[in-house]
């Protein structure tokens, strides 16, 4: 899929967003910023939107054009991509305790599993704990090209339309359970609400589906109702005015209350399909897919190697200051920025750039991922 400039500017407010809650923990920008930090978590849910909307086209369009899937090829790109950077910052973490934002760490065979997400349970061992959302995509990559390859063997809107309906109404109905038994006792009796809420909430796949399956959706409108998509572009004003009236519901909704039973309860549902919004006006032929900002670019390519170092780099970067700049605070978050994106940079071009250039000469992407060979249906790669 070409990269359209829209999109990319969505994914550089989602890395964005998320740096800036995460940068709590060097003192964030302070007094005045309080409520974009505080949301800044949202950028996760945008780039399972987005996710789920990339994959799922490239996916679909594959089953429309040929009624097949190169799974082997679809993993080993997934794997090319992911894992070479991960596993950098994963040693990193591993082996250089010095460097994490906090001491505690989970066991390290949760990482490389990516089981992480399914088995927090100890708030003194947050390091490296942004990995969760990876953990969410991976089993999204693992079970969504079987799953979408079942459904387009006899395909009916209906079908799809089931599958949606069920994963959003399982998924309120999951979390009000959860939080029901989970988190209102703790917060009763004044225990660790926050670590409920992580492990049971806000972590677990089968709890964070909303982004990706607002995602899927889209990408199915896109393969399969072209129509339908370009008469949402068509009017781009009115679907950026209904995801911005959506988003500001769902701050009001998140703002100071997250771990509350509505917020969890249908806030995820309401935040994803505000996201959607902004990812059809940011596609297709529309005047904000055409907007190119300086810099968006880069920061989308960056952008999975600026999430994965960012926490290291705040670390080592607070402890070299040591205390110093405290009163002068725009300053102080310039020098952690700058680091931030250099960081970023270091692991981008040495590391991530280096194995795409090296996978895309041995294996040329190819627009329908369907090599000749067919095994059962889910063709294999040469």
């Amino acid at each position: 899929m070409h990269r359209t400039p829209g999109l990319d500017t969505l994914r550089a407010i989602a890395i964005v967003w998320v740096m800036l809650f995460h940068s709590y923990l060097v003192g964030g920008l302070g007094e005045g910023f309080g409520a974009l930090e505080r949301s800044g978590w949202m950028g996760v849910d945008l780039f399972f939107v987005l996710s789920g909307y990339l994959i799922g086209s490239q996916v679909m369009k594959s089953l429309r054009d040929t009624g097949r899937i190169d799974a082997a090829g679809f993993y080993w790109r997934r794997c090319v991509r992911i894992l070479p950077a991960f596993f950098v910052v994963f040693a990193i973490y591993a082996l250089v305790p010095g460097w994490r934002e906090t001491p505690g760490m989970q066991p390290w065979w949760q990482f490389p599993t990516f089981t992480f997400n399914l088995l927090f349970d100890n708030s003194d061992n947050y390091a490296f704990s942004h990995v969760w959302s990876l953990c969410v995509e991976e089993h999204f990559y693992l079970v969504f090209p079987f799953l979408a390859f079942v459904l387009a063997q006899r395909p009916a809107a209906w079908k799809f339309a089931a599958v949606c309906t069920a994963v959003v109404v399982g998924g309120v109905l999951l979390r009000a359970w959860l939080w029901t038994h989970e988190v209102a006792p703790l917060q009763t009796s004044g225990g660790n609400d926050g670590l409920a809420y992580l492990r049971h909430l806000y972590y677990p796949t089968w709890s964070r589906l909303d982004g990706l399956m607002a995602g899927v959706a889209l990408a199915a409108c896109r393969v399969y109702r072209p129509a339908a998509m370009a008469w949402m572009q068509a009017r781009v004003s009115a679907v950026l005015a209904v995801g911005a009236i959506l988003l500001i519901a769902s701050l009001v909704l998140f703002d100071g209350a997250r771990t509350a039973f509505w917020p969890c309860v249908i806030g995820y549902p309401l935040l994803s399909l505000a996201l959607a919004a902004f990812v059809v006006a940011a596609s297709g032929a529309t005047w904000l897919a055409r907007l190119d900002i300086p810099g968006a670019g880069w920061l989308a390519r960056a952008s999975y190697s600026l999430y994965l170092s960012h926490k290291l780099v705040f670390a080592m970067v607070e402890r070299h200051l040591d205390g110093y700049l405290l009163d002068h605070r725009y300053l102080r978050f310039g020098i952690f920025a700058a680091a931030t994106l250099a960081g970023g940079a270091l692991l981008h071009y040495t590391v991530e750039r280096t194995f795409l250039r090296w996978r895309d000469r041995r294996a040329p992407a190819s627009a329908t991922l369907s090599p000749p060979k067919v095994i059962q249906g889910i063709s294999a790669a040469d």
